[in-house]
């Protein structure tokens, strides 16, 4: 018999199907519209049914943020990731394992050294390690900078190694979380491309082959003009996207598919506040869009049905979440024992502190997804 969410213990993890499978079919069809393949992360969900959904009508190839996840996506079908953090050495156990059982795997790395240090274990293993080179376009995180001695050393490290293949070039623009305005972030998409493409025109007139093209987040491919040049995109966020991505102007906030269930445990009429059981394991610590709405606090308040109340999770501590109420007939309403959903800030942390989805459809819990944590 299917339950409803006022049925379920809190805190819980909502996942909104419908939302999820439109999601996926815009990235979808933005991805074909365009002409480049589509290799969506699955950091966000950690979830092999909605990586399914995901890379419907698509390859199948995902992007993955940890090992872990490549083993348990791989134990469940699939067979083409991208590995997408500098490798080192320590983790090449591993991923020789991964590779000998038939399963794809690209790695990418960024420092000069590494070429050398990759072929001898790939030599040593029998295996090939198809290597792609992180750029930084302009995110500085990780990545070298594009064009210069460094980038070049290493890509030619990789391209002269016998047990190497050099797969190609891969950035991530993960500053365009910090634009203010679509306008800004738009900007930051197109320079994503054009850094990407230009380095590879520099690349491929000094004799060296770029077989993949590889940018995007999910901002970025949502407010990004064209696609020309490009192979490949790695978007994640999208099939849940979170309040975060709605205040950039991502999306709305009616897309957004997952919510935490939460009761409110306390209230006092004297503090105008009302305690839930969701704190900082349950929604994590993200203040989220700050710059462009200041009261976002760590989360939007929702009513059972998914209404905005208009209220914000103000503070955290590990399992309480604050809310400031100044309305008493809005507090009236907050007996203790009553349900909320809270739309977290961003999804991607909030669904790795849950082992599963309760997956809705309309107003029915109908399935209950694994998400699968762990490094």
């Amino acid at each position: 018999m299917m339950k409803t969410p006022d049925e379920l213990s809190t805190p819980s993890l909502l996942m909104d199907v419908t939302r999820v499978r439109r999601n996926a079919e815009r990235m979808s069809a933005r991805a074909v519209d365009n002409g480049v393949s589509l290799r969506p992360h699955v950091k966000t969900h950690k979830c092999v049914e909605v990586a399914r959904i995901a890379t419907e009508g698509h390859s199948g190839a995902v992007t993955a943020s940890t090992i872990a996840e490549i083993e348990a996506f791989a134990a469940h079908g699939f067979k083409d990731f991208t590995y997408a953090v500098p490798i080192v050495p320590a983790k090449l156990p591993r991923i020789i394992r991964l590779l000998t059982s038939g399963t794809k795997v690209n790695l990418l790395t960024d420092d000069p050294d590494m070429p050398a240090e990759l072929d001898k274990a790939a030599r040593a293993a029998g295996v090939d390690f198809d290597v792609f080179l992180k750029v930084d376009c302009g995110y500085h995180r990780c990545g070298v900078e594009p064009g210069s001695k460094e980038a070049v050393q290493t890509v030619r490290g990789i391209s002269d190694a016998a047990g190497l293949n050099f797969a190609g070039i891969l950035t991530h623009a993960g500053h365009s979380y910090h634009g203010n305005s679509k306008e800004e972030i738009a900007e930051i998409a197109g320079a994503e491309r054009d850094v990407m493409c230009e380095f590879a025109e520099e690349l491929r007139s000094s004799g060296i082959p770029v077989p993949v093209i590889s940018i995007g987040s999910t901002p970025t491919m949502t407010h990004v003009d064209h696609l020309e040049g490009i192979d490949e995109i790695r978007p994640g966020n999208y099939v849940f996207f979170d309040a975060f991505q709605a205040t950039l102007g991502s999306c709305g906030f009616e897309d957004c598919a997952i919510t935490v269930l939460a009761s409110v445990v306390h209230r006092s009429f004297t503090n105008k506040k009302a305690i839930v059981d969701a704190g900082s394991i349950a929604l994590s610590k993200d203040r989220g869009p700050v710059d462009i709405d200041g009261g976002c606090g760590y989360g939007r308040v929702l009513d059972l049905a998914g209404e905005d109340t208009g209220l914000r999770v103000g503070s955290l501590s590990q399992e309480h979440g604050e809310i400031t109420v100044e309305a008493p007939a809005l507090l009236d309403k907050l007996k203790v024992g009553t349900k909320v959903r809270i739309l977290a800030n961003h999804s991607c942390l909030t669904a790795a502190q849950f082992d599963h989805y309760e997956v809705m459809e309309g107003d029915s819990i109908v399935d209950r997804w694994e998400i699968h944590r762990g490094w």
